[in-house]
């Protein structure tokens, strides 16, 4: 007997603890498979993919860590970061308190009275 793509398929058993045989079951019952075989040849494809997926992560991280650790910029430490950013925020709250005080009322117009 072929499959679809004109290979004898392998015959394999597999041992399943009672939970996962009941799972499998239910998901034929349910129509969501045609059989236990196609499930767990679903199964099997989605682990495979999920393998693959991780296997990309992984080469992405590493490749960043790479990067950064052959990047020729200068190292930043912790505490120069903390300065920018205090100097950052007490520009912008400046920035933002003068905004937000009353304009001086002028002697001319009614609109400041």
């Amino acid at each position: 007997m072929e499959d679809q793509s004109g290979q004898s398929p392998d015959e394999i058993s597999a041992m399943m603890t009672p939970e996962l045989g009941q799972a499998l079951r239910a998901s034929v019952a349910s129509g969501e498979f045609a059989s236990t075989s196609e499930a767990l040849r679903d199964a099997v494809r989605v682990r495979q993919r999920e393998r693959e997926e991780y296997a990309e992560r992984m080469a992405s991280i590493r490749n960043q860590i790479y990067r950064s650790v052959n990047d020729g910029r200068p190292v930043v430490t912790g505490g120069q970061i903390r300065k920018r950013l205090s100097a950052l925020h007490a520009k912008t709250v400046t920035a933002h308190e003068a905004r937000a005080s009353p304009q001086p009322a002028c002697s001319t117009c009614a609109r400041h009275d």
